[in-house]
C-alpha cells in the first residue's frame, strides 16, 4: 500500500500570511524570514457537512439582555484597565517582555479571586512546585487554586470539566498544542487553533480566560496575528529594566476603554500598586536643573504628572545626533524644526537628546510645548520656573493648539502644589481654576519662551 504524500504550506508567523512555496520576504506584511513550514492534515475521507447547527436568527428585541456585576480581582489598577472587572465568559490576552512580571501579576490577581469561586492555574513552562515556591513568596496562598502542569489541550479541557473552575487561567498559549494538529507547540497553526478552541469554551460556558503570551523582538504578540483578533482583551505589561515601574496598558477592549493604564511598582514581594504615580515619577526631579520641565499627561481618566528631560549640546563630530526615549523621535524633530524656524534658535549643529524620566512614554500631542521648553531651556541654560506644569500641542506655524480634558490635567497640578501653569490660550476660556494656581495663557510658541524666560 502506497504510502500517503504530505503536504507542507508555509505560513508566515507575524501575519498568517500562506504560501505554497518559502519566501524570503512575506509579501503581506513585509517582513523577512517569518514564513516557517508547516504540515498540513489531509483532509481525505472527511466532508464537510453545512446546517448541521441548530441555532436561529434572532431579532435584537427578542435577544434578553443581561447586566451582570463584574467581578473584581482585588488589584483596583488590573481591574481599571479591565474596564471595572471581569466579565464573565471574556477571553483576554496578556504580553510582555520575559520577566516582566505577567505571572506574578495572574498569581496576586489569583489570591483574590479564588476567594470568590475555584481557579484553575494551568502551566506548560514551570511545574507546580515552581509555581508554589513563587505563591510562597509573594505570600500568596489561596485554598481554592488548582494548579496543572500540563500542554496537551484535550488532558486541559477533561481538566476542567473535572475541576469546574470559576476562573481559567493558561501560562502561555505558546505551549499548549493539540493532536489535531501535527505541527509543533508555538506555531502559527498550532497557537492559533488552540486559542480559538479556547475562546468557544469560555463563550460556551461562561468562563472567565485569561491566556500569557510571549512577545517578539519588536514587542508584538508572538504567533499569528489573528490571536488578537480573537480575544476580547490584548494587555500589555510594559517596564524599563532599568526602573522598577511597570504600566499594565490595553490596546484592545470589548467591554471599557483601551486609554486606561495601571501602574505597579515590582518589589520582592512581588507586584506593588502606585496609587499616586504623580508623585512617584516626581520624587528625584531636580530642583532649577535647565532642561527639566514637568508635563500633566493624561491616560485614559487618569492625569499622570511626569517630568521630561532635554539635553542640547555642540555636536564634536560635525554631524548632530537625535536620540528620543519614551517620546516620539519624529515629533522631536518636528519640535527643533520649529524652534528653529519660527523661534529663531539656532540648534542645526547641536546634539539633541530628550527622556522622559521613569521609564514613561507618553504619545500624546499634549506634550510638544514640554518638549518644546525643555529644549529651549537646555539650549539658553535657563531653568523652568519651578512649581510650573505646562502642556499644548504645537503646529508647523509655531501656533499652540487646544488638547483635550484641559481642567483634569490643572486639577492633578494644583493638588500636588503647582503654582503655574502654561497652557493654550483656547483652552483657557471658560476654566474653573483651582485655588492655589495661576494660568498663563500663550498663542505661539515664542510667546510660551518669553513667559518663561523672561525673568
Amino acid at each position: 500500500m502506497a504510502q500517503r504524500k504530505t503536504k507542507s504550506i508555509y505560513t508566515c508567523s507575524n501575519c498568517g500570511y500562506q504560501s505554497p512555496k518559502w519566501m524570503g520576504k512575506c509579501p503581506d506584511c513585509q517582513q523577512w524570514n517569518t514564513l516557517v513550514e508547516e504540515t498540513v492534515p489531509s483532509s481525505k475521507g472527511k466532508t464537510h457537512r453545512i446546517g448541521e447547527s441548530h441555532a436561529k436568527p434572532l431579532r435584537l428585541k427578542e435577544i434578553a439582555s443581561q447586566d451582570e456585576p463584574r467581578k473584581q480581582c482585588g488589584i483596583s489598577e488590573l481591574d481599571r484597565v479591565l474596564g471595572g472587572g471581569i466579565v464573565a465568559g471574556s477571553f483576554t490576552l496578556i504580553g510582555g517582555d520575559p520577566g516582566i512580571g505577567k505571572s506574578t501579576l495572574l498569581l496576586q490577581a489569583i489570591d483574590q479571586l479564588s476567594r470568590n469561586g475555584k481557579t484553575l492555574y494551568v502551566t506548560g513552562e514551570e511545574s507546580c512546585l515552581q509555581v508554589k515556591l513563587r505563591a510562597e513568596r509573594l505570600g500568596v496562598n489561596p485554598e481554592h487554586l488548582f494548579l496543572l502542569a500540563e500542554t496537551a489541550l484535550e488532558t486541559i479541557f477533561d481538566k476542567v470539566r473535572d475541576v469546574q473552575p470559576d476562573f481559567l487561567i493558561i501560562d502561555s498559549i505558546q505551549t499548549m498544542f493539540t493532536t489535531q494538529i501535527e505541527s509543533a507547540p508555538g506555531s502559527v497553526s498550532q497557537v492559533r487553533e488552540c486559542a480559538g478552541q479556547l475562546m468557544q469554551q469560555a463563550k460556551n460556558s461562561n468562563l472567565p480566560t485569561f491566556i500569557v503570551g510571549h512577545v517578539t523582538k519588536d514587542g508584538s504578540i508572538a504567533g499569528p496575528r489573528v490571536l488578537e483578533h480573537m480575544v476580547d482583551t490584548v494587555l500589555y505589561f510594559e517596564g524599563d529594566p532599568g526602573h522598577p515601574y511597570r504600566i499594565l496598558r490595553a490596546v484592545k477592549n470589548r467591554f471599557g476603554s483601551t486609554n486606561e493604564i495601571g501602574v505597579f511598582q515590582m518589589s520582592d514581594c512581588g507586584l506593588r500598586e502606585v496609587k499616586n504615580p504623580s508623585e512617584i515619577f516626581l520624587a528625584e526631579r531636580p530642583e532649577d536643573a535647565p532642561g527639566s520641565v514637568v508635563i500633566p499627561s493624561v491616560e485614559g481618566s487618569r492625569p499622570i504628572l511626569v517630568e521630561l528631560q532635554a539635553l542640547v549640546s555642540s555636536a564634536p563630530y560635525g554631524t548632530a545626533r537625535r536620540t528620543a526615549m519614551g517620546i516620539d523621535h519624529n515629533r522631536v524633530s518636528l519640535l527643533v524644526a520649529v524652534l528653529e524656524k519660527k523661534v529663531g534658535m539656532s540648534l542645526l549643529s547641536h546634539d539633541i537628546f530628550v527622556n522622559v524620566a521613569g521609564g514613561v512614554k507618553i504619545d500624546e500631542p499634549a506634550a510638544d510645548l514640554a518638549i518644546l521648553a525643555a529644549l529651549a531651556s537646555s539650549h539658553l541654560n535657563k531653568s523652568v520656573p519651578r512649581r510650573t506644569v505646562v502642556f499644548g500641542e504645537i503646529g508647523l506655524a509655531g501656533e499652540i493648539r487646544a488638547v483635550s480634558q484641559p481642567e483634569l490635567r490643572i486639577k492633578e497640578a494644583a493638588r500636588l502644589g503647582f503654582e503655574r501653569c502654561l497652557l493654550p490660550t483656547s483652552n483657557s476660556k471658560n476654566l474653573e481654576t483651582p485655588s492655589g494656581i495661576t494660568l498663563c495663557p500663550v498663542a505661539t510658541a515664542q510667546d510660551a519662551l518669553d513667559q518663561l524666560f523672561d525673568h
